[in-house]
């Protein structure tokens, strides 16, 4: 923390992606003033929440399961414009819309126990904020998860992770292995191997294609698998990893190409490429990790959160061990709808906190 000093406000909100937003929204609503009574602290250098920092072949129309902030329909996007600027520009002009006044970049360093019960959000360049309650919404991308497998040091080709991921472009003529059964890595495969020498799919488990729309229904049903993991204390699963994968034309294409055609997991890395201990081989110049994200909580750790199952258990979306801390976007509302839902409900819990508590002792 920096010499600026300690501020006092009621609620801080970690985070100005989807959940963020949404919890800012609905302080607003409650009644609270921006930068007199919350504060929205964004380490990200523009609006957009993580949809910034997408590549650019990720267009709108290939989004999965975008759902409007609150209040404010986005409308008038382009289908083949990327991701990144559709949504980018939409969160700023909610932004603006319901003058949430985030502060960007600021990066929250801890969030300790201060004194008269408040808790103590410590940045990189505005000092502290001594808070009655804190809104968490710091989601996954920050924390890109890379599988240790044996060999992996020794490999002379390229190593990436979505969180990287260029485009297709920078694989061509190549032979890319791409490792992970999600949205992402089926559309990383499906754009590169139009372009690449030879591609290969990898998953843990076999993948399972999902008929149908990914409405406001399914979204629900798939909230719902996953908030048995976080009561009992267990690091979430990201919600899309339990909708299966959407079988859309793209995809009925690509399998019928083979391009989808699945191998399980290789045993180890070498030199030139993966191996199974069967004795089956396949040359590679990239390995490429679309093996998701995990939440990005280090900064909590003072608090002592976490269960020993090794996850944050939830009650709602206050965390059970303190009930001034609300995470969104974690576990069951880590989707757009979700996060929507979190944001409401963590707003309605924080307003109880404060009106118990008038005074802030």
């Amino acid at each position: 923390m920096n010499d600026f000093g300690v501020r006092d406000v009621d609620v801080v909100v970690i985070g100005a992606g989807q959940a963020g937003l949404s919890g800012a929204y609905h302080l607003r609503r409650a009644g609270l003033e921006p930068d007199r009574d919350f504060v929205v602290l964004d380490h990200a250098p523009r609006p957009g929440g993580a949809w910034q920092f997408r590549w650019p072949s990720l267009t709108y129309a290939k989004v999965h399961g975008m759902h409007a902030l609150p209040g404010m329909e986005l409308t008038g996007a382009t289908a083949d414009r990327p991701s990144s600027e559709v949504i980018g520009g939409y969160f700023g002009a909610y932004e603006d819309a319901f003058d949430l006044r985030v502060h960007r970049p600021v990066d929250v360093g801890a969030v300790r126990e201060g004194e008269r019960g408040r808790l103590l959000v410590e940045t990189s360049s505005e000092g502290g904020y001594a808070t009655r309650a804190l809104i968490n919404a710091t989601g996954t991308w920050d924390r890109p998860f890379w599988p240790r497998h044996p060999g992996q040091e020794t490999f002379r080709g390229r190593q990436l992770h979505t969180a990287n991921y260029p485009g297709p472009g920078a694989f061509a003529g190549q032979r890319v292995v791409v490792v992970g059964g999600g949205a992402s890595g089926t559309q990383h495969l499906m754009e590169i191997a139009e372009v690449a020498a030879g591609t290969t799919w990898v998953t843990r488990r076999p993948p399972v294609f999902r008929e149908g729309p990914f409405d406001e229904d399914a979204g629900r049903e798939a909230v719902a698998m996953v908030e048995e993991r976080v009561r009992l204390g267990l690091p979430p699963r990201s919600v899309v990893s339990v909708t299966g994968l959407p079988l859309n034309d793209a995809v009925r294409a690509a399998r019928a190409k083979g391009v989808l055609d699945r191998l399980p997991m290789f045993d180890r890395i070498t030199e030139h490429g993966v191996a199974w201990n069967d004795g089956r081989t396949i040359e590679a110049d990239v390995i490429l990790w679309a093996t998701g994200f995990r939440p990005v909580v280090g900064h909590l750790a003072p608090l002592r959160l976490r269960e020993p199952g090794g996850g944050i258990r939830i009650e709602g979306t206050r965390a059970a061990r303190d009930e001034r801390v609300h995470l969104v976007g974690y576990g069951p509302s880590a989707s757009t709808i979700g996060a929507n839902r979190a944001g409401r409900a963590a707003v309605r819990e924080i307003k109880r906190l404060l009106d118990r508590n008038p005074v802030g002792v």
